[in-house]
């Protein structure tokens, strides 16, 4: 068993990858900026939002075929970064019940379907 502590691995960090229309670059950063309020008042220490700008083709697959990027949409990849798992999960319950955090589904400037995600503990952290 690897101690977590002493191998420098702490923390959590949450992962997305999403499409977004070109032409909605900054309606996606409008919500991502009012996002990243909500996560930093729950215990989120970083949170990174950032447009795919060298994400080339994959012989096999890449980040546009995961989400079934259309040739109009961009990759968005972003991470949280939460101090632990504790925190991050106590955090995304409370902003599930967050109003900030209420989709507008009349105005969502991706399509939250073909959205993936996961989290993580640290492997390595230098």
């Amino acid at each position: 068993m690897i101690d977590e502590k002493a191998a420098g691995t702490t923390g959590y960090a949450d992962g997305y990858v999403v499409p977004v229309p070109r032409g909605n670059k900054e309606a996606y950063r409008e919500m991502a900026s009012k996002a990243v309020e909500a996560f930093k008042d729950y215990g989120a220490t970083r949170v990174v939002e950032a447009w795919g700008d060298d994400v080339p083709d994959g012989k096999v697959t890449d980040f546009k075929r995961s989400v079934k990027a259309t040739d109009d949409e961009n990759v968005v990849f972003s991470f949280v970064e939460w101090p632990d798992k504790a925190t991050r999960d106590a955090g995304w319950k409370k902003m599930m019940e967050d109003p900030r955090m209420q989709p507008d589904k009349d105005n969502m400037p991706f399509d939250g379907k073909r959205m993936f995600w996961g989290g993580f503990k640290p492997l390595l952290d230098e």
